[in-house]
């Protein structure tokens, strides 16, 4: 089997040749191509340079392509800043009150220029590796997470916990939505063999079930059904320890998610079951990054035994692999999922 062969069945639930792998390492194989994230950000031929080298080096099944996490609130209006050697961040919001909703602009993302360079490096990245490795368009982030950076994250949640009347809330969430799923429309005419989204800030690290519930769920299952309208399947990715809102998770509809690896795998694997597919969760920093080569293969080693009897299981970090890491810790990764 081929790289994309592998994740398609991990996908569907098949059993697979050897362990499907998937990393969410731009940066890294941004720092190991000699380029910047300034330059990587600015170019979608460079963006495709630099994931065909990181596959010639480590022989992966498949790319996840991502450039930071705030292009879509860049491309609605959120003011962000773009470091020469880090991925683009925002730091404050779009609008200073909940009323301001009524006042943003008009939904309109195909112009920004970084969705632009994403979509572009996205498809010259299927066209070159065709149906041999499997071409994950990332598409930023989900409603709920759009609308903390638009609100600004700690007004937001005060907007959560103390408005009365929460038709602004859900205004403001709509409006997310028509942006997640722009991006996820235009995603799907590269190519790409599937999206996902993040919605980080709706888990329980920031917020209790019940607004995750309430403020993220509905939303997340209209940009899959976006997805799934478009043919694709859909991983949904949550930083933090998600224990608490898997079976909530669950209704999304996502076909898999990425989870973190503060999410207990006991019951990763029991509400996933033979339903969703699993892809993670190996600590980013603290192991992959910061680990020895030793600390690496035990931490893969039990990871791949626990999912040993499972069809639904693609190896990856938890979240987006630092800069910083050792080659050959990826190496000793992905080798011990090979030889498992």
């Amino acid at each position: 089997m081929n790289g994309y062969e592998r994740i398609k069945a991990a996908l569907n639930g098949q059993p697979t040749d050897t362990t499907p792998i998937m990393l969410h390492n731009f940066m890294m194989a941004a720092r190991e191509a000699g380029v910047s994230m300034n330059q990587y950000r600015n170019d979608p031929q460079i963006i495709a340079d630099v994931f065909k080298k990181a596959i010639d080096t480590y022989q992966y099944d498949g790319i996840l392509v991502d450039i930071d996490t705030v292009t879509l609130a860049g491309a609605l209006g959120v003011p962000v800043d773009f470091p020469e050697s880090e991925p683009a961040r925002s730091h404050e919001g779009l609008i200073s009150s909940i009323e301001e909703v009524n006042q943003l602009k008009p939904v309109l993302i195909k112009d920004y220029r970084y969705i632009d360079i994403w979509l572009e490096a996205v498809r010259k990245l299927k066209e070159y590796f065709k149906d041999d490795v499997f071409i994950r368009g990332n598409c930023d982030q989900a409603p709920f997470s759009l609308a903390s950076m638009i609100r600004g994250t700690q007004d937001w949640l005060m907007n959560l916990y103390m408005t009365q009347d929460t038709t602004l809330l859900h205004q403001l969430l709509e409006y997310c939505t028509e942006a997640t799923t722009q991006f996820i429309n235009l995603m799907a005419e590269t190519g790409c063999d599937m999206v996902s989204n993040g919605d980080s800030p709706a888990g329980p690290d920031m917020v209790p079930p019940e607004i995750y519930e309430t403020y993220a769920l509905p939303y997340e299952q209209k940009v899959i059904d976006a997805a799934h309208a478009n043919n694709l399947p859909y991983t949904l990715h949550i930083c933090g320890n998600t224990d608490l809102i898997l079976e909530r998770m669950v209704k999304s509809g996502a076909d898999a998610f990425e989870l973190d690896y503060k999410t207990d795998i006991n019951a990763i694997k029991s509400v996933c079951k033979d339903r969703i597919t699993f892809i993670g969760n190996i600590d980013p920093s603290g192991i992959i990054a910061m680990g020895t080569p030793q600390q690496v293969e035990e931490k893969t080693i039990q990871l791949l035994e626990a999912f040993a009897d499972s069809n639904r299981f693609i190896l990856n970090a938890g979240c987006a692999i630092p800069t910083s890491t050792p080659g050959e810790n990826l190496k000793t990764m992905i080798d011990c999922a090979r030889n498992f």
